[in-house]
């Protein structure tokens, strides 16, 4: 029986890289999971079909989770096709990479907006509805925050903060029975990194260097440890960042 039968799950940006790893990992344990995304379709038919096809449950919900309107509905939708979620993962993410005097008002928002409002009003729409024990968040982070590299301010920044938000929610939302905790992946070969260009690039080569493992990190890899941190393997784990990055931190 897996470790996650006859739970929910909520993934946003589940549709792609890592979020994807994760929606698949936590529908092979049992999870009925509901994916949520923001532009394409295809991808999130294409991620429900291949969960269905292991022998899983799926719906994807289209949401822009800095939408408060949009995160409730992702919601009501999810506790009306499975019940209510017992798990979220905040995995959406937008980003770009450029110097600070080169950071636009527009791009500050859009990054901010996704990244932090998101895990904000998600959290608070899955507190209202979680079940009183086994519910567990995991905010997927990075473990950028600690290189400090050149042209990352605003992406690292974002990732800071919900590193951040993570231990402070952990303790506010321990007596409600739910566990929150940070999984910070290292630099993951995802298609994300790919349109950036940093995949197949001397950019790749320096951070497989730095790599103590000596390779990129793949979804599966992180997705692993999303799935600990799902179960209850680490019942007794909250207010805590854990880093998939091969010893790279």
């Amino acid at each position: 029986m897996g470790k996650l039968v006859s739970r929910t799950a909520v993934v946003t940006g589940g549709t792609k890289g890592i979020g994807r790893g994760i929606a698949l990992a936590l529908a092979a344990e049992g999870a009925s999971v509901a994916v949520a995304y923001s532009r394409d379709d295809q991808a999130a038919k294409d991620a429900v079909a291949e969960i269905e096809r292991r022998g899983g449950r799926a719906l994807a919900v289209r949401a822009d989770v800095s939408r408060a309107d949009q995160v409730a509905d992702l919601f009501a939708r999810t506790v009306r096709e499975f019940g209510p979620a017992h798990i979220l993962v905040n995995n959406a993410a937008v980003f770009s990479f450029q110097a600070m005097t080169e950071i636009t008002e527009e791009e500050f928002h859009r990054q901010y907006g996704t990244n932090v409002l998101g895990p904000v009003l998600t959290t608070r729409a899955f507190a209202e509805q979680a079940p009183a024990e086994n519910a567990a968040i995991i905010n997927v982070t990075t473990s950028g925050v600690a290189h400090n590299r050149p042209g990352s301010a605003l992406y690292t920044s974002t990732k800071a903060a919900l590193t951040t938000m993570t231990r402070i929610s952990a303790k506010e939302l321990a007596g409600r029975g739910i566990r929150v905790n940070a999984l910070a992946p290292g630099a993951t070969d995802t298609e994300g990194a790919r349109s950036l260009g940093v995949i197949d690039s001397g950019m790749a080569d320096e951070l497989i260097a730095a790599t103590p493992l000596g390779r990129l990190g793949r979804p599966e890899d992180v997705a692993a440890v999303a799935l600990f941190l799902a179960s209850d393997d680490s019942a007794w784990i909250t207010g805590e960042v854990i880093h998939a990055d091969g010893g790279g931190h």
